[in-house]
Order: structure tokens, then sequence, then C-alpha cells
């Protein structure tokens, strides 16, 4: 449960209320399902009743908090708020799968990214509530092309959350940002090992959705890329998956794709505290717009699964350092025991290999980043014939330089799973604050 929940949960019984929202006169809200009524009932009235030209958020209403909860209760489905303090997405629970897209700006003003910014917040603050962009009128014309693709309509919102982050290019000379980037957000540096591909790295933006159902996060993700037309335009995307709730209701950390258990580590979200010191960016660190986002790193790893499945279970515990079964550190007995790093084994040597995945991404135990992994499966690779597949690695953090850089050098160096893995794509994007209702995505930076 997101933090803004907890206040909202309070006042289930108030009627939610319409709030000003930039760029756009809004009307009553229109759920997919009422659009697929209308157009079988009263279609021919609504077609009469005006032109759909420029009408894509005409009638589309932005969401309050108290909204989003009674929404929930209609669907009986978690629906998460997209206004509040912090983005969702980032400590909310993962979904089921992930539809990330990096775009590059082909605008020359601030002016015409803020207007995007501004469009991309109401369309998101509806498809995350699951109402479909556009009044009936715009999505019923047969003289024009709807304003929502429409492969969603009648499907619940599926927990969707869109996290909007802005790579390091965002803040080169074009838009007069380059001194309001963060000095906790630097370039990443290119790694020992890294065998990165253009094709894969980089971006002016990059956005994350999650939801438990890939046909409604795809959804998103096009219709962002088709309100952006003029003014930005994909560089790369990727989809991702884990587990459904449904495979395992106990709901316990998902696996990656070599077995083993992967999250195992991460910091508990729900202790606020230990959220404001390790994943979100403070007025103090420097850049103050930056108060309430944070700092998100994300990592295409590709898996040797061909080789790791011809190795030993032996060598692919020591590998992680962790019992494939339980996911309990080696020399332990349960998956969130404590690393014990001066453990012997019967030999005299260190339970946990000093090799070991788990034990360098330890570090000094006083380093840590929060993980929202997915796996990936791309088909094949046609050079090699064999599986294109891994981990899409995505982490938040509150320095970019103290936390992922600190750790990933160390791993780069001397982690015993690099002769499994390579790291074929790479990206940063300072995760804006929340918007507040009546605000849009990045209004702190503009």
């Amino acid at each position: 449960m997101e933090p803004s929940d907890l206040k909202t949960n309070e006042n289930l019984q108030e009627a939610g209320t319409s709030s000003k929202t930039p760029g756009s006169l809004l009307n009553k809200p229109v759920s997919r399902r009422d659009v697929l009524k209308m157009a079988g009932i009263g279609g021919l009235g609504l077609l009469l009743g005006g032109g759909a030209a420029g009408a894509l958020f005409k009638g589309t209403k932005a969401f309050t908090r108290k909204e989003s909860v009674l929404n929930a209760g209609r669907t009986n489905e978690k629906v998460h708020p997209f206004y509040g303090k912090h983005q969702s997405g980032i400590i909310t629970p993962s979904q089921n799968f992930l539809c990330f897209a990096s775009f590059d700006l082909t605008v020359a003003s601030i002016n015409e990214v803020r207007e995007l910014f501004q469009k991309w917040t109401l369309a998101a603050a509806n498809m995350t509530q699951g109402s479909m962009l556009g009044d009936s009128a715009a999505n019923t014309s047969l003289n024009l092309p709807p304003a929502d693709t429409g492969e969603a309509a009648g499907l619940i919102p599926s927990r969707t959350t869109i996290t909007f982050g802005a790579g390091p290019s965002f803040f080169d000379s074009r838009f007069g940002l380059a001194s309001k980037r963060p000095a906790a957000f630097p370039d990443l540096p290119k790694f020992r090992g890294d065998a990165l591909q253009p094709q894969w790295c980089g971006g002016d933006i990059g956005v994350q959705v999650c939801a438990d159902d890939l046909q409604v996060a795809f959804h998103a993700v096009r219709n962002l890329a088709r309100i952006a037309r003029g003014s930005a335009v994909l560089r790369w995307t990727q989809e991702g998956f884990q587990r459904t709730g449904a495979a395992e209701p106990a709901n316990g950390t998902p696996r990656n794709l070599m077995g083993f258990k992967d999250g195992t580590g991460n910091p508990d979200v729900n202790d606020a505290k230990l959220m404001d010191e390790v994943v979100w960016a403070q007025a103090g660190d420097g850049a103050a717009w930056m108060a309430g986002g944070s700092y998100m790193v994300a990592r295409r790893i590709r898996m040797r699964l061909e080789v790791w499945d011809r190795s030993t279970l032996d060598d692919q515990q020591r590998t992680f350092g962790r019992y494939r079964d339980s996911g309990a550190p080696l020399g332990g007995q349960d998956e969130f025991d404590p690393l014990d790093l001066n453990a012997k084994d019967a030999a005299g040597q260190p339970a946990l290999p000093v090799t070991s995945h788990s034990r360098l991404a330890h570090m000094d135990g006083n380093t840590k980043l929060l993980r929202r992994a997915y796996s990936y499966s791309s088909g094949l690779d046609a050079k090699t014939g064999q599986l294109d597949a891994g981990l899409f690695f995505i982490c938040f953090q509150r320095n970019v330089s103290k936390q992922f850089i600190a750790m990933q050098q160390i791993l780069a160096a001397s982690d015993k799973l690099n002769e499994y893995i390579s790291h074929v794509g790479s990206a940063g994007f300072a995760c804006f604050p929340g918007a507040a209702e009546g605000g849009y995505i990045g209004d702190t930076l503009f």
C-alpha cells in the first residue's frame, strides 16, 4: 500500500471531487466499459453531439485520491493513486508485468517539453485509474481516429503505475536545464565486463509502466508514445515479467530465470525513515526540485542460460551465496537470515564464498538500494541461436554515486556471477517527485 493510501482510507465514505488540471477542460469521466456501452446504444446521438477533433483529453478527468479508493471498491481491486508526494511504481509492491520505454525529445523549447508533460500527466492519471482517454465523441466518431487505442477497453486497472524520469541528456544545453542537474545523478561509467549495445542504452526520458496485465501495460506505453508524436520518439522499449499472484498466492520473493530468489535483501518499504535514507531524494541533497523523487538505474542483463544449465547445483549456490530452494544464505536456515560473513563451512572455508554475489552486494552492510527487477525473454539471438533472455534490473536510490555505482564497481570486479551474465543495456533517470492534484509531473523542475 502506498503511504498516501493510508490517509485516504480514513475517508472512504466521502464523495470524490474533481480537481483542477492543466491544459484541459474536464467534464464527466468516462470508463472503458462506458465507451463500449455508449457505442452500442447511444453512439448515433453522441456522434451528432459534436466533432472529436482535438478532443484527446476533452471529457477526461484526473481522479482524486478519494475517487481512486472508491473506484477500487467498485472493482474489488487495488487502484494506485497517480497524484501524491511520491510517484507510484517505486515503493509500490511489484506488479506482474513491466513495459519500459525510453524516449528522445524532438522539440527545441522548454515550453514544448512542459506541454508534453502536462499531456502525459493527464493521460497517466486516467490510465492508472482504468479510464479511457478522451470523451465518448472522441472515441466513437467514424470520421476520426479514436482518442484511445482501445485494446484496454473493458479491462480493470490491474494495479497500473506509470513512473516518469529524466535522463542525463535531458540536462544538456537544449533546454537551459544544465545548472539544475543533481550532483547525485552522474553519468553511469562503463563498468568492467560491460558489453553495452547502443540500442539498449540512454534516453532523454524514461517511463516505467507496471501492471498485473501485460496488455494494460502495453496500452499505456502505446498511448503515451502516440500523445508524444511531434514532441518525442521512442528510443527503445523492454517488456518484463515475474510469476503472477495466481501462480504464487503467498506472494513470496520472485525467482529470476536462473531459479534463485531475487530481491531478498531489499530494505523495508514500510519503514518511512529508512526510505528517506535509502530511496527518496531530500531537499538538502543539492537539488531542491528533486525532493520526494528518486534516482533510477536500469540495466539489461543477458543471462547465459545454456551455460548456467550445465553447472552443478553446488556451483550455482556458491555463485549466489544462497540455497536455491529456500533462498537462505549459505550456512543459514531462513531466506531472511542476516548474512554471516564470518561463518565457516566444514572445511574451514568461508560459508559465503568471497566471490559470491550476495556477499559482494552486501558490501559494508550500510550501502542499500531498492531493487525492482523483472525477467525478460526476447526470443532467440539470431547470431548465436541461444535464448536472448535475462534480467531487466531496475533499482532506486537517493544517490547514484554512493549507492549503485559503488556497489556495481565491486560486483564488476569480482562477482562469480559475471561468468554467466553480460550487461548489454544501461540507463539512468532522475524520477521526479509526485505531482500534486492540479499540477503535473516535472513541475518542480520547470
